[in-house]
């Protein structure tokens, strides 16, 4: 009776993440004006805190609360209760924000000629150009929503459309995979500019050894599943796929062609392997065999979609790869870095007018497939993500530079900066969540993945109300940020591959 009882509870779960349709692409790109402008928020409210002669740094436990309040906070609200009020809560930040800077500007101690020398001063100053900031942060927060919206999506006050779609269609979490897959292409070592150590063989048998970890995960995630009767939705991966299987396949092929191809023409190969892959979709029977929900007796068909789908993830990966090389070049100025956002927005609008050729000529975007217009789009999504978190960042350069106190973490700081700023600059960084999830990226999103089991078995998420469910993803959160900064405050660094 139990046995037969948890299994309807199963298949009631598994109903509600299934056959879903997504949301427009209006509103998966509004989602990306919040976590910038939070970013900046975090920023200015440090620097109005200086300047009212607040001490820096706090205790730990405040930088926590504060990260936690200003960055986590916000983004489980808008994927919850806030979600139909989305841009008024955007509207609200940015106003709030725009007036953080104007009290800053209007209490700047050296005070210019005017308004377009002060511009112009900006743009020619140099900036600290050891890391780009907003990509750290783009992948920090990425991590952090999927974090979120992986347990969310069991509760009914996460909206439907949010949730991964069944065969076509743009939901936020149906991006937030593309975008996990970019965020590590971005920052993988040929995008680096690490050289090969020895030959090109060795090198790759390094990279094909140190994926392990992701393939042992996703043993023990198929693992724990099978035995625990936890909800599958098959159409997503496959029956014995998951998405750390995705993850370790695809650096493996990726790494196997950077070993082979110039890096400077990872677009080219991107572009190569999803045209050819849309081409057989199309062209074959293989888009039938994806789409048909047919008898799954061998190992092909029981994980068809994870299995397929890797092909337009290592396309994803490619480009993000190209973005990364250029992002990693060294640029010192301000103007420059501006050139840059500019760039990345005009390479994103590029790619939405592609997007929308695709989808009124070949088709809408699928993840199960991971089809072209899914590539596209994750692309041209990802880029317009890292534009808005490289506005929110000049911005707060800017910011800095008017009130003349540099010490905010995770953000540009100007080349020239006292030594008191530097060793207080030093404090924050020890204290500050972003810098603690971007030590250990891998064990947050496997903690999470944890924690949300654990949270399925103790919690009915399903006949859970609006304010229980809120409470519990707050909870969910905090305990996860607070096992990563407490890591990352004795600088523990957990990777041991």
């Amino acid at each position: 009776m139990e046995t037969s009882k948890a299994m309807a509870e199963t298949e009631i779960k598994v109903a509600f993440v299934s056959n879903l349709n997504g949301t427009t692409l209006t509103e998966v790109s509004l989602g990306s004006f919040l976590a910038p402008l939070c970013l900046l928020s975090r920023g200015l409210f440090v620097l109005v805190f200086h300047l009212n002669k607040g001490v820096l740094p706090l205790r730990s436990s405040a930088h926590l609360l504060l990260d936690f309040i200003l960055l986590i906070t916000p983004l489980v609200l808008s994927c919850t209760v806030l979600s139909d009020v989305l841009h008024w809560v955007i509207i609200l930040l940015a106003v709030v924000d725009v007036c953080a800077v104007f009290i800053l500007y209007s209490k700047r101690h050296k005070k210019p000629a005017g308004h377009q020398s002060m511009i112009d001063s900006f743009g020619h100053s140099h900036v600290e150009s050891s890391l780009v900031p907003f990509l750290t942060a783009f992948r920090v927060l990425v991590n952090v929503k999927t974090a979120i919206s992986i347990l969310a999506v069991d509760f009914t006050v996460f909206p439907r459309r949010y949730a991964k779609t069944e065969m076509y269609g743009t939901g936020v979490m149906d991006f937030g995979v593309g975008a996990y897959v970019m965020a590590n292409a971005m920052v993988c070592p040929e995008a680096r500019g690490k050289k090969i150590q020895g030959s090109k063989l060795s090198h790759l048998a390094k990279q094909v050894f140190s994926i392990w970890p992701l393939v042992v995960l996703g043993f023990a995630r198929l693992a724990s599943v099978k035995a625990t009767g936890y909800h599958e939705h098959i159409t997503e991966y496959g029956l014995h796929w998951n998405f750390f299987f995705t993850l370790a396949i695809v650096r493996v092929v990726a790494s196997a062609l950077l070993a082979v191809f110039p890096i400077n023409v990872s677009w080219l190969l991107s572009l190569l392997i999803i045209g050819a892959y849309q081409v057989v979709l199309e062209k074959t029977d293989l888009k039938s065999f994806l789409t048909q929900n047919a008898e799954r007796s061998s190992f092909m068909q029981a994980n068809k979609e994870g299995i397929f789908s890797v092909v337009g993830y290592v396309a994803v990966y490619m480009a993000g790869v190209q973005v990364g090389v250029y992002l990693m070049q060294t640029r010192t100025l301000v103007k420059d870095w501006i050139r840059v956002i500019r760039n990345l927005l005009l390479g994103s609008f590029g790619l939405w007018v592609a997007l929308h050729a695709c989808q009124m000529h070949i088709e809408p975007v699928s993840r199960r497939m991971a089809n072209l217009p899914f590539c596209i789009w994750t692309i041209a999504q990802s880029l317009f993500f890292l534009s808005c978190l490289g506005i929110a960042d000049i911005a707060l350069l800017f910011a800095k530079v008017v009130s003349s106190f540099t010490a905010v973490s995770a953000s540009w700081n100007p080349r020239h900066r006292s030594e008191t700023e530097r060793k207080i600059m030093n404090k924050l960084d020890a204290l500050c969540l972003i810098q603690a999830v971007n030590r250990n990226q891998l064990l947050f999103f496997l903690l999470a993945n944890v924690m949300t089991g654990l949270t399925n078995i103790l919690v009915d998420t399903l006949k859970s109300n609006d304010l229980f469910a809120v409470c519990v993803l707050l909870s969910y959160m905090f305990i996860n940020s607070l096992i990563i900064f407490i890591l990352h405050v004795n600088n523990i660094t957990v990777k041991f591959w």
